[in-house]
């Protein structure tokens, strides 16, 4: 298929700007795409995603003076699958190495600030425990793993054996409403377009972590600055915020909390500027 002709108007101009970079994974590569000039500034994508989580994002970081890193994570859109698995746990090796590589290619000097939404956040919370000395600050945008969401509950459908265009696309529609994004209003012509463009490129069919409390140790033992940034609406945290909220007072080197007001779990798609206030601004990243 080519998912190209799917992409929304405003992808279409992100990526004809964008600059790319490959860097080696498994049997192929791992693909980059930079904009703007200055200090880089890493994100990483949710799961069943791609560099198009941040499509809303993407200009007001560069407006900030930034070069906005985004990498088509191990297994999901233009990357190839990773060697050692179908998990977060497996993404980081072949992720850090390519963001090795691009530090001397570029001459970008470390440690580097990263955001990380959903699967993404999971994936920096293994980069924290691996290479600490390579990040100087983590924002963490919806991701489970901690053991305070209910990452099963919520009721998605398959749509890849359905044989007509549009009944896939109202299950892409369902699987929206009922996971990424609060108010129905949002799920518009390019949220649905993006999902359509990333789910069928989603090769990392074993993940399990999200269910479990994996990252609570990492941050426990972490020395790295963390910022949490949550939709307020997140439907993986519908029962409340408060068990997760006094866990991370605990933490040694927290920034907060900070709920996003009518936001679900795609907060940055939902309110790309509550996301910004949030998670950029409150962590000093401008």
């Amino acid at each position: 298929m080519d998912f190209a002709a799917l992409l929304p108007p405003l992808a279409l101009a992100l990526q004809a700007r964008a600059r790319c970079a490959d860097t080696p994974c498994g049997e192929g590569r791992l693909v980059w795409r930079l904009w703007g000039e200055g200090e880089p500034l890493l994100l990483l994508h949710g799961g069943s995603g791609s560099w198009l989580h941040w499509i809303r994002n993407i200009d007001a970081l560069v407006a900030l003076g930034r070069t906005v890193v985004v990498p088509d994570l191990p297994g999901f859109g233009d990357s190839a699958s990773p060697p050692g698995g179908e998990d977060a746990d497996a993404v980081v090796e072949p992720l850090r190495a390519g963001w090795c590589e691009l530090q001397s290619r570029f001459g970008w000097p470390g440690p580097v600030e990263l955001a990380g939404f959903s699967f993404g956040g999971i994936v920096a919370a293994f980069w924290i425990d691996r290479y600490p000395q390579d990040l100087r600050r983590v924002v963490i945008t919806g991701s489970p793993g901690f053991g305070f969401s209910h990452a099963q509950r919520t009721a998605l459908r398959g749509w890849r054996h359905l044989p007509d265009a549009a009944q896939r696309m109202e299950v892409h529609r369902h699987n929206l409403r009922v996971l990424m994004l609060h108010d129905e209003r949002a799920i518009d012509a390019q949220a649905l377009a993006i999902q359509a463009v990333n789910t069928p490129r989603d090769r990392m069919g074993r993940r399990r972590l999200a269910a479990t409390a994996v990252l609570r140790p990492i941050f426990e033992q972490s020395q790295v600055p963390v910022c949490f940034a949550y939709g307020a609406q997140d439907v993986l945290y519908a029962a409340g915020y408060d068990p997760f909220r006094q866990w991370i007072a605990t933490l040694p080197r927290q920034e907060g909390l900070h709920l996003i007001a009518n936001a679900g779990h795609w907060a940055p798609y939902e309110q790309p500027e509550g996301w910004m206030r949030a998670a950029m601004l409150l962590c000093n990243i401008t």
